[in-house]
């Protein structure tokens, strides 16, 4: 697979975690349903920004990082850094105050999800850069 499609498809995958975790956060809260919608994009589009800006400051798009499993720790690191810039943005974004334990829960919610579907990015790269 070339580099380019390989990025896009872990580009698409982070975002879709992020987007299941965002519909497991709101159900959580039984805010679920069409109505709910708009409220979650301003949680998610906030989080998948703060997201690519934080991976891509610790490298996490370099495939020398994403394609080992032993890697994948830097999910947490980006995570750490993306929960508190997404709640300012959310924040900034509905004119609200911003929670620091929403900020807490947010970045501890991403880092696991992330770290999962980071590991098995990882795991199937590694795999397939094996059997060249």
């Amino acid at each position: 697979m070339k580099k380019h499609t390989r990025l896009l498809l872990l580009l698409a995958g982070d975002a879709l975690t992020i987007a299941i975790l965002t519909v497991i956060g709101f159900t959580s809260h039984n805010e679920t349903g069409l109505g709910f919608l708009p409220r979650m994009a301003t949680t998610y589009l906030p989080l998948v920004v703060s997201w690519f800006v934080a991976g891509w400051g610790l490298g996490l798009f370099d495939p020398s990082i994403n394609n080992h499993p032993r890697k994948s720790w830097r999910a947490l690191l980006a995570a750490l850094f993306a929960g508190p810039m997404a709640a300012i943005l959310r924040g900034l974004l509905l004119g609200a105050n911003v929670i620091p334990v929403f900020a807490l829960v947010l970045s501890a919610t991403t880092g696991l999800g992330m770290l999962i579907w980071r590991i098995t990015w990882a795991w199937l790269t590694a795999g397939r850069n094996a059997r060249r």
